[in-house]
């Protein structure tokens, strides 16, 4: 094979140095009983061919000694992992969640491509059968490897097809049906919020950077923690339709419910954990906590699932990368009376920071600070905007139907970055890494998410708020 070269992007080069080195877990719950030899064969098909997977990661090679992507042949066994167990264990979700656990210490083999599937015939109590890849975080941004993923499964009802998902209709500016006059005016004061937000979320961002530090609470690791420890990754589902039914009841989107239900659980779980050290926190003491979490934002146009099938089958070309810019989201955490002002002040907040371009800006900070004060420094950033908040919080959609792996029709899809909500066909599956050092009891917290989701909804029912709207 001939020898081709790629120097990393500085997104991909910041997931590779030893303060991040960040990888993905991904667990694929399947309907039936795995076989090792079908993904094997699958795998050798199309994953393969893309050119992240068939290349090794050398530090020093060429490009001035600048860590570079090396295309090599590749042998699918190596990275296919089929661990000698038990399928009549006892406590099988408690065994794949430590498995997962300690997958989480083990360095990746940088003498290979940077990604491994973990089988298991292993019924757990969502599946049959359970995979797990991980996958090292530089060799893409999360949507473009959930596109990937997805351009390696087939619809269970059409094994020949494709799998669909959800199309973004994105509208940002007056509608075309206000007369030019009035239109003008709403450009204008459209702009007017662009520049303010703007402006307040960047001069935001480089205050977290240099000295506003988020509220310590139970759920934030300490400056000195900041050192890998073991993750436990964990997961709930619920119901993707139920989710809808808030949704088209509160006139919001899935973003704004999933990050309401995410702040009411956070409140819930911060004032059990206060109770249970002895230090109940009033409300108006809730209120005032500074809770943040960083988010990573794709910047570049995501790449299509029929583009990427191509590219596997064809060799075509498609964009590829780590183009990320960073937003802080802030959390509004405290004990409502009410559970759907948690919804209506996620769909404030959502909705503010889209008229914004602190992503982009955030993007353009972190690339000056490489071209000019040298990648150390870059680094150093982006650990303060980390180091300086609670958590990082996203979501990706998922296909809208049933999809099968290589054959293996999929029960549910949950993955997480060293969490995030995922949708896949009826469900929301909400994931979790967590350190628990820090959160010792997270299937409570996983428990507190789902609760706090329930009352949402009930109290959307009891309001008659969703009669004309599902």
């Amino acid at each position: 094979m001939a020898t081709e070269e790629e120097p990393l992007s500085p997104g991909s080069r910041l997931f590779n140095s030893p303060e991040f080195n960040c990888s993905i877990i991904v667990t694929l719950g399947c309907k039936t009983r795995g076989n090792p030899n079908a993904i094997i064969d699958g795998l050798k098909n199309t994953l393969i061919n893309h050119p992240r997977f068939s290349s090794k990661l050398e530090m020093n090679r060429g490009n001035g000694g600048k860590p570079t992507w090396v295309r090599t042949k590749v042998r699918v066994e190596d990275h296919v992992v089929v661990p000698d167990i038990d399928p009549d264990m006892e406590e099988p979700d408690k065994f794949l969640e430590d498995y997962i656990s300690n997958l989480t210490t083990l360095p990746m083999d940088m003498s290979k491509p940077l990604w491994e599937i973990h089988l298991f015939n292993l019924k757990t109590s969502d599946a049959e059968s359970v995979g797990v890849l991980k996958i090292h975080h530089s060799l893409g941004d999360g949507m473009s490897l959930m596109s990937l993923f997805l351009a390696c499964t087939r619809k269970t009802s059409n094994p020949e097809a494709l799998p669909t998902i959800a199309s973004k209709k994105k509208r940002i500016g007056p509608s075309p049906s206000l007369n030019s006059i009035f239109r003008f005016f709403v450009r204008v004061w459209f702009m007017i919020r662009l520049i303010f937000n703007t402006f307040v979320d960047v001069y935001k961002f480089a205050a977290t950077l240099f000295f506003l530090r988020d509220t310590e609470t139970p759920i934030m690791s300490k400056p000195a923690a900041m050192a890998p420890n073991p993750r436990r990754c964990v997961h709930r589902i619920i119901s993707f339709e139920d989710v809808k039914l808030v949704k088209n009841a509160m006139k919001m989107t899935i973003n704004d419910v999933l990050l309401g239900v995410t702040q009411a659980g956070i409140s819930r779980y911060l004032s059990r954990r206060y109770d249970q050290e002895g230090t109940p926190k009033s409300k108006k003491f809730m209120g005032r906590i500074r809770l943040h979490s960083a988010i990573m934002i794709n910047l570049r146009p995501n790449t299509g699932i029929e583009a990427l099938a191509d590219m596997m089958a064809k060799g075509s070309k498609c964009r590829w990368g780590n183009l990320i810019g960073y937003v802080l989201l802030p959390f509004s955490v405290g004990l409502e009376n009410d559970p759907l002002e948690y919804v209506r002040r996620a769909k404030s907040t959502i909705d503010r920071k889209k008229l914004s371009l602190e992503a982009v800006l955030s993007y353009a900070i972190f690339k000056f600070t490489i071209n000019v004060l040298g990648f150390k420094a870059g680094e150093a950033l982006v650990k303060r905007v980390f180091g300086n908040t609670t958590m990082t919080f996203s979501n990706l959609v998922g296909p809208k139907e049933e999809i099968s792996f290589y054959g293996h029709p999929i029960s549910y899809i949950a993955s997480s970055a060293f969490g995030h909500p995922h949708s896949y066909a009826d469900k929301i599956i909400i994931a979790m890494a967590v350190d628990p050092t820090v959160i010792p009891d997270p299937h409570r917290l996983c428990d507190d998410f789902s609760e706090s989701f329930e009352t949402i909804k009930s109290a959307v029912l009891e309001r008659g708020l969703c009669n004309e709207e599902v």
